[in-house]
């Protein structure tokens, strides 16, 4: 689709009296002034807007509030009393609340007009399967005439066409974009958003003056502890979409899905193999040309959603047979007899999904070739080493993301959960990996290359870099001698 959604655009304006009334905060300064937009960048500045000096991670708000003035910054937010000399100097507005990131999340839904409130949002979190819940639920949706976005991991949909937009490249966005992309795709026509709710964007508040009506816990994994700090705070962060939600789905066979629901006050409904919302499932009109058990739980759980929303599993089923999953997930390539599947898995659970339903599928050689991710959760690197190795006929172990990482020392730790080290290759650089991968196989071969899926850019120490796995993979396979 041509319509292209630029971050910042169309907003309205508010006095700040008006902004502030239902706040706690106190006020340095005259509150008669208009607001046009609200910003933790101070390069995002413009006249009208308010700088929020949030204190980050490696970064602290207060050393750009210069910057941010010069910019024409009308007020100044902190949230700490050792911001208030440094601001307080300025001949703005200081506005001093409890909590910097609930704050913009709250004003940015002001500004934006509070786009939620007319739309319905259904909200999927889980260490897997994301993407494919939100995109399969929207084509669902679609085939029974209603307008429908996707937003996460791929990008933002409408219909299934990608959007071009300005805004980050993340799964959950920050609230300064997300509630006037909100505003976009109701102007759109949109009636129904599926997000997908990361583990760090509930965290951080980007979804905390969202009015989400269903909230989906798929399942929960190794991921992102280190991250969080640790699994406990990782657990913490899945929770609060319980406190978000108007209603829960849940996975019934995933016992951590089912703690963290079970002390909530709102109505829960339960998904598993077999049965949706306590339906059983009929399996004359239930039919899904998606490989492995993953996704025909990802397709339940997206008829669940259907199910909370009203809709009747006889009229849905019809539709199941044509679900498509979405780029990166299980994408395949054919020429002579070979075939290459990409596929985002970057967990042991995602990974072990994807080996076995291949595995069930495949007549000969199963060739995987993945690495792990640099500066994200050690742990589960020899994991994914052991999952490897129990499905794959041989392995290539190789860079994924190194980030500021030593990609050397991250394969050495993936190889610690490899015990046949007669079927594993290195080779650090991925193209090269992936062209060794396809020179292996030979006809009733299968490759699975695992990891970056839809990704375009590969992450190193020296920079960000295009790199597709789809594109590398298409183009040594095309040239590839028939074998």
């Amino acid at each position: 689709m041509s319509i292209q959604f630029c971050s910042g655009k169309g907003r309205g304006l508010l006095l700040l009296s008006e902004l502030l009334k239902d706040w706690p905060c106190q006020v340095l300064g005259g509150i008669h002034i208009d607001v046009k937009g609200v910003t933790e960048h101070s390069t995002r500045i413009g006249e009208g807007y308010l700088f929020v000096a949030r204190k980050g991670g490696k970064t602290d708000g207060i050393c750009y509030v210069d910057e941010a003035v010069r910019r024409g910054a009308c007020g100044i937010v902190i949230d700490r009393n050792n911001g208030i000399e440094k601001a307080g100097d300025l001949n703005i507005p200081v506005i001093i609340v409890p909590d910097c990131r609930k704050f913009i999340s709250y004003a940015s839904a002001r500004l934006a007009g509070n786009p939620s409130e007319r739309m319905t949002i259904v909200a999927v979190t889980g260490t897997n399967g994301k993407t494919t819940v939100t995109h399969l639920a929207s084509q669902l949706l679609q085939k029974l005439n209603l307008k429908t976005a996707v937003i996460g991991t791929t990008g933002v949909f409408i219909e299934g066409c990608q959007m071009a937009t300005t805004y980050p490249e993340m799964t959950t966005l920050p609230p300064e974009y997300f509630h006037q992309l909100l505003k976009d795709l109701e102007d759109a026509g949109v009636s129904h958003v599926l997000l997908e709710a990361s583990s760090m964007g509930l965290a951080t508040s980007r979804l905390a003056h969202c009015k989400i009506d269903i909230g989906v816990f798929l399942n929960i994994g190794i991921d992102h502890y280190e991250e969080h700090g640790g699994q406990q705070s990782y657990l913490d962060s899945k929770k609060i979409l319980t406190d978000l939600a108007g209603i829960l789905i849940a996975n019934s066979e995933d016992e951590i899905c089912c703690k963290l629901v079970e002390e909530t006050k709102i109505p829960v409904h339960y998904f598993d193999y077999r049965t949706i919302c306590g339906v059983p499932i009929d399996e004359k009109l239930f039919s899904i040309q998606l490989p492995g058990r993953h996704n025909r739980m990802n397709v339940i759980a997206a008829l669940s959603v259907l199910r909370v929303l009203g809709f009747e599993l006889e009229d849905i089923f019809p539709y199941t047979v044509s679900l498509q999953l979405p780029e990166g997930r299980l994408q395949s390539i054919h020429k002579d007899g070979v075939t290459v599947y990409i596929d985002y898995a970057h967990t042991p659970d995602a990974l072990e999904n994807v080996l076995a339903a291949l595995a069930e599928e495949q007549q000969g050689k199963l060739i995987t070739v993945f690495g792990c991710g640099g500066d994200r959760d050690h742990g589960k690197r020899p994991k994914m080493g052991e999952v490897a190795s129990r499905y794959s006929s041989e392995i290539i172990i190789t860079s994924d993301n190194p980030r500021s990482e030593n990609p050397v020392q991250i394969i050495e730790e993936v190889l610690q959960g490899i015990s046949k080290k007669e079927t594993v290759r290195v080779q650090i650089d991925r193209r090269k990996a992936i062209h060794e991968a396809i020179a292996l196989a030979v006809a009733g071969d299968v490759v699975l290359i695992a990891g970056k899926g839809h990704e375009k850019t590969q992450h190193t120490k020296e920079g960000i870099h295009p790199f597709s796995d789809f594109e590398v993979a298409s183009d040594v396979l095309q040239k590839r001698p028939v074998v």
